[in-house]
């Protein structure tokens, strides 16, 4: 009988239980496989529309970590049986249209009952198996590029405690909702190897996770990391999830910071991210001309450091 958790056992489970990576990716041939993802949860706005659309962002997003292309998903929508039907509908139609823009078909899903609303996809997509990125692509020298500013966990958690000014929310909703499709384009278009989204795991966690599996050490400089505009205020009063402590006591043994970085500086690359961008390594001997090709697709980036020989991660 297989050993169900030996990857040997299965040779067209290219990307499973094994490793860090964002999504499975199941080979149906030489260069065509098939990606698999899924992912909800509780409400993060306050608005239903935006809900659905964060988060039906947030689930796509894993693919396009990997370099694929969705192009199906089905509804995860655990809901309380005393929620209005307008509010429910709501957080379908924003997950539904933020789908469509994607060229992704939602074929159903399947709904329960339960004491706190919740909402996710599970998605499915193509991706060619020789120009996936990996978590473990990374290699010395490269540069460090992140596509979105970080700060949503405690934007959010500011909205939660009603504490967050009406601009910080509404510049965070913006850029949850908005889809990693042409960051991932980006990188194939340029054969990149490395990367993968920033979630719940927040900039050091997924770091770490990157320069474990590459064998190598990532070096963020704080000046040139974004954030969103409220973050700091909101760190500085000590506004954060949950989340952002245990990444902090999960992660904090693999990471040095420079001694000026103070501890909201540091909490905030802890904080979780919801729907945030993608963290890619391009070679130096690429980045100008990866930056103007940005550029041309309106997609923003920031290089925010490079990766050195070594392990674990340095932040200056």
């Amino acid at each position: 009988m297989k050993d169900l958790f030996d990857p040997a056992s299965y040779p067209d489970l290219l990307v499973g239980l094994d490793g860090p990576d964002d999504a499975a990716v199941w080979r149906l041939s030489e260069d065509r496989a098939i990606v698999v993802t899924t992912d909800f949860f509780t409400p993060v706005v306050d608005d239903a529309y935006d809900y659905g659309s964060i988060a039906a962002a947030n689930s796509l997003s894993d693919i396009y970590a990997m370099g694929g292309t969705p192009f199906l998903a089905l509804n995860i929508a655990p809901l309380p049986d005393n929620l209005p039907p307008e509010i429910s509908s709501e957080i379908l139609r924003g997950g539904a249209e933020k789908a469509r823009e994607a060229g992704v078909v939602i074929a159903g899903g399947h709904t329960v009952k339960d004491k706190e609303p919740k909402y996710g996809l599970v998605a499915i997509g193509f991706i060619n198996p020789h120009t996936m990125l990996t978590k473990g692509g990374l290699n010395a020298g490269d540069a460090l590029v992140l596509t979105k500013p970080l700060g949503t966990g405690a934007t959010t958690t500011a909205l939660k405690q009603e504490k967050v000014e009406e601009a910080d929310i509404q510049e965070a909703i913006i850029w949850m909702k908005r889809l990693n499709n042409n960051a991932s384009k980006l990188a194939l278009e340029f054969n990149l190897h490395a990367g993968t989204d920033i979630t719940g795991f927040s900039l050091l966690g997924h770091g770490t996770e990157m320069a474990n599996a590459s064998g190598v050490s990532l070096h963020f400089v704080y000046s040139q990391i974004p954030f969103f505009g409220g973050a700091r205020k909101y760190a500085e009063r000590g506004i954060f999830p949950g989340g952002a402590f245990d990444n902090k006591k999960y992660f904090e043994p693999h990471v040095r910071f420079n001694e000026k970085i103070d501890e909201p500086a540091q909490m905030l690359l802890f904080d979780p991210q919801t729907s945030g961008g993608l963290l890619l390594g391009v070679p130096e001997d690429q980045l100008e001309t990866f930056k103007q090709r940005a550029n041309e697709l309106d997609q923003p980036v920031w290089v925010i450091g490079n990766v050195r020989t070594g392990s674990g991660i340095v932040v200056q």
